[in-house]
C-alpha cells in the first residue's frame, strides 16, 4: 500500500528535503536521529524502485548533513589523576577501576559486562589477549592486556572460580551515575560516561602514543576504518602536527 501511495504522490527531491525540514523544526528530532529517520525512508525508496513504482531514484542528489560530535575523553593528565585519588568508599573505588580498566582496553559496557575467563587468551606473542566477538558489530575484537589492565583485573576479578564474570555486575546507568560522582570528587569538568573509557583509549592511550589509526581500528571492533578516522580525524592531525614542527625543529 505505501509502495502505491508513492506512485501516486510521485516523490521528488524537494520532498526529501520538506521531510528533513519537517523532522527539524515540527518535531525537534536531533539531527542524528534525522539521518536515521531518513534512512529508513530511503530503504521505503527502493522497494518502490524495485518493484517499479518509481522510476527515479529522489535520492540521487542527496547527501544528509552529519553533525560531527565532540569527542569526550580523558587526556593523560586527568586519567593520571583518576587513578591516583584515594576513594574512602569502596564502591566508588571499585567503578573508577573499571572505568580505568576500559580506558586500556577500550571495552565498551557490553563487552565489560560479558568479559569472562573464556576470554582471556594466550597469544602468539606469550601476552595474555582479550579475544571476544563485539555485540554492536558481531566482529571478533583481538584486545591485548596492557600492564595497567592486567593490574586492574587482577584487583577486580571475582575470586570464586565457578564464578564466570571477570568483573563485578553493574547496570549501565548506575555506572554512568557513579562517574558523575566521581568526576566531582576528583575535580574533572567533563561528563563522564562509560563511552569516555573508549574514547579515552583511542585517544589518550593509543593515538597520543603514536599507534597507527589502523591498528586502533582494528583495536577498537570498527567495521570500517573511514568510521575510525570520522570519529578520530581530529587527533590524527594534531599528531601530524606535531611529528612535522618536531621534524622542522631538526631541520633548523
Amino acid at each position: 500500500f505505501f509502495c502505491f501511495f508513492l506512485y501516486r504522490t510521485h516523490v521528488k527531491y524537494s520532498f526529501i528535503t520538506d521531510f528533513e525540514f519537517y523532522l527539524k523544526t515540527e518535531k525537534k528530532f536531533q539531527p542524528n536521529t534525522i539521518i536515521k529517520t531518513i534512512q529508513r525512508f530511503r530503504r521505503v525508496i527502493k522497494v518502490a524502485i524495485a518493484q517499479e513504482y518509481l522510476f527515479k531514484d529522489p535520492f540521487m542528489l542527496y547527501k544528509p548533513q552529519k553533525q560531527k560530535k565532540e569527542i569526550i575523553y580523558l587526556n593523560q593528565g586527568e586519567l593520571k589523576k583518576l587513578e591516583n585519588y584515594n576513594f574512602s568508599q569502596k564502591r566508588i573505588e571499585r567503578v573508577r577501576d573499571m572505568f580505568i580498566f576500559c580506558c586500556y582496553t577500550g571495552l565498551a559496557y557490553n563487552e565489560m559486562n560479558e568479559l569472562s575467563r573464556k576470554h582471556i587468551v594466550e597469544e602468539f606473542d606469550n601476552n595474555l589477549w582479550i579475544k571476544m566477538t563485539r555485540r554492536k558489530t558481531n566482529k571478533t575484537i583481538s584486545i591485548p592486556l596492557l600492564p595497567r589492565a592486567l593490574e586492574l583485573l587482577k584487583k577486580l576479578e571475582n575470586t570464586n572460580e565457578e564464578q564466570e564474570k571477570l568483573l563485578p555486575k553493574i547496570s549501565n546507568q548506575r555506572f554512568n551515575s557513579y562517574l558523575k560522582e566521581i568526576a566531582f570528587i576528583v575535580g574533572i569538568d567533563k561528563l563522564l560516561t562509560h563511552h569516555t573509557a573508549r574514547k579515552t583509549f583511542a585517544t589518550t592511550v593509543l593515538l597520543y602514543n603514536d599507534v597507527p589509526i589502523e591498528i586502533v581500528s582494528k583495536l577498537l571492533g570498527h567495521s570500517k576504518i573511514t568510521m575510525t578516522q570520522e570519529h578520530y580525524g581530529k587527533i590524527v592531525n594534531t599528531k601530524v602536527s606535531e611529528h612535522i614542527n618536531r621534524l622542522s625543529s631538526k631541520l633548523k
